[in-house]
C-alpha cells in the first residue's frame, strides 16, 4: 500500500507537463494576435514584398 501512496504522491507532485502547456498557451496568444492583427500583417508583408520588387527592378535594370 505504501508503494502506491508514493506512486500517487510523485505523479501530483510532478510538473513535466506544466511546460506543454505554458508552450500551448503561448501559441494560442499568437494566433490570436495573428488574428487580430491580420489585416495589418498583410499590408507589412505587401508592402515589404513591393519594395523588394522594385529594388530588384532597380539593381536588374528593368
Amino acid at each position: 500500500m505504501s508503494y502506491l501512496r508514493n506512486k500517487a504522491r510523485d505523479f501530483l507532485l510532478d510538473e513535466d507537463g506544466m511546460g506543454t502547456v505554458e508552450i500551448i498557451l503561448i501559441i494560442v496568444v499568437l494566433i490570436g494576435l495573428v488574428i487580430i492583427f491580420k489585416k495589418q500583417l498583410n499590408d507589412l508583408v505587401q508592402k515589404i514584398f513591393e519594395t523588394i520588387t522594385s529594388e530588384s527592378d532597380t539593381v536588374l535594370g528593368d
